[in-house]
């Protein structure tokens, strides 16, 4: 058993990882102010975010190895956050923000962004649509609003884009400004200024949810994003193959950085199972089965969704109304549970930071 010494106790946390990193946490400088009194050792445990998902965690195995390891009866943590990260001002009444996110590109990710907004919509709440993906913006076609322009008006003393509104979900894309002809060719500085200005000088107003439908793999984009606003959540979508699910790992691993610390609020499995619409019961597994199940289970995350593939889920995207709209066919349906399980993720996630916050020993 180690004893009343500064030093043991700091050597000794030096074997707790931060999660997703090969760093301890006394590395990381977040162990400062140790105090022993007596049979008590007392320090602070520094995170740079609030919203840190490994707070809870991290406090945990620190008092447990204490005990384990030392004379102490007593541990006392105190929890500091470094920064609280400031919302722009056109942000202020937006409730959550959620990233949607994979790590591999023509996994329908923005299919599952654009129905998830409108399921959510569809169940009372006020939504609002970035359509990040600079450089394959689809957003506009999947709500059937390409000939759409969003345009600039003066609201108390400022210049604000007005974004476009359809199905109850307020939207802003690239691709209202670009020429859809024509290919996007930026640099990684000019895609990300196009990010902050539409998420900065949007006219959001008064919104529960706004979604950010993030360019696939991991890019400048997603470390201004997170420098941008405080996000709520991410979620990340892939299919069940395991070609999918290796990439959805390392968006995973991004989310879950020192550097960017967005709880996952979990997976969503799309093109699950095949399903002709005239056999709904009817499940071909054309990608693997419940790869993403698995993941999640592996990743200690939820599957928040499997959305299965059905010929009306296509035709919705092409046609401009994305299938959430009909709550009653087989991937409407899936989408309203996706968007019951997204809410309730993040009210979560959102209630255990906030006990975060005030929790202090």
């Amino acid at each position: 058993m180690l004893q009343n010494n500064l030093k043991d106790v700091r050597d000794l946390l030096t074997e707790i990882k931060y999660p997703g990193t090969s760093k301890d946490i006394v590395a990381l400088d977040m162990v400062q102010q140790i105090k022993i009194e007596g049979d008590k050792v007392s320090f602070r445990l520094v995170f740079q975010k609030a919203n840190d998902p490994f707070v809870a965690a991290l406090r945990k195995k620190c008092d447990a190895l204490i005990k384990e390891k030392t004379a102490y009866k007593e541990v006392a943590i105190e929890t500091v956050f470094v920064q609280e990260m400031e919302r722009p001002f056109s942000l202020e009444k937006v409730k959550h923000i959620v990233a949607v996110s994979s790590g591999k590109g023509g996994v329908g990710k923005s299919t599952v962004a654009a129905n998830l907004a409108v399921a959510l919509a569809q169940q009372g709440y006020k939504v609002g649509l970035v359509d990040a993906d600079i450089f394959g913006p689809s957003i506009p076609k999947m709500f059937g609003c390409e000939d759409a322009r969003p345009y600039m008006s003066e609201i108390d003393g400022k210049e604000y884009i007005v974004p476009v509104e359809k199905y109850g979900v307020k939207l802003l894309s690239i691709g209202f400004f670009v020429d859809p002809g024509s290919a996007t060719v930026w640099r990684g500085p000019m895609a990300s200024n196009a990010l902050k200005q539409m998420v900065e000088q949007g006219f959001w107003d008064e919104l529960d949810f706004m979604l950010i439908d993030l360019p696939p793999g991991t890019s400048d984009i997603h470390l201004t994003l997170v420098q941008t606003v405080a996000l709520s959540g991410a979620i990340v979508v892939s299919t069940p193959q395991q070609v999918a699910l290796a990439d959805a790992v390392k968006g995973i691993q991004m989310f879950e950085s020192s550097g960017i610390a967005v709880p996952v609020l979990g997976l969503v499995e799309n093109m699950a199972w095949f399903t002709p619409a005239e056999l709904p019961e009817n499940k071909y597994y054309l990608f693997g089965k419940e790869g993403c199940k698995q993941l999640a289970e592996e990743k200690g995350l939820r599957l928040l969704g499997q959305i299965p593939v059905v010929q009306r889920i296509c035709e919705g995207g092409d046609a401009g109304e994305p299938v959430a709209l009909n709550p009653d066919s087989v991937t409407g349906n899936a989408f309203m549970q996706l968007a019951e399980q997204v809410a309730g993720a993040v009210n979560e996630n959102t209630t255990q930071a906030r006990r975060v916050r005030i929790q202090k020993h």
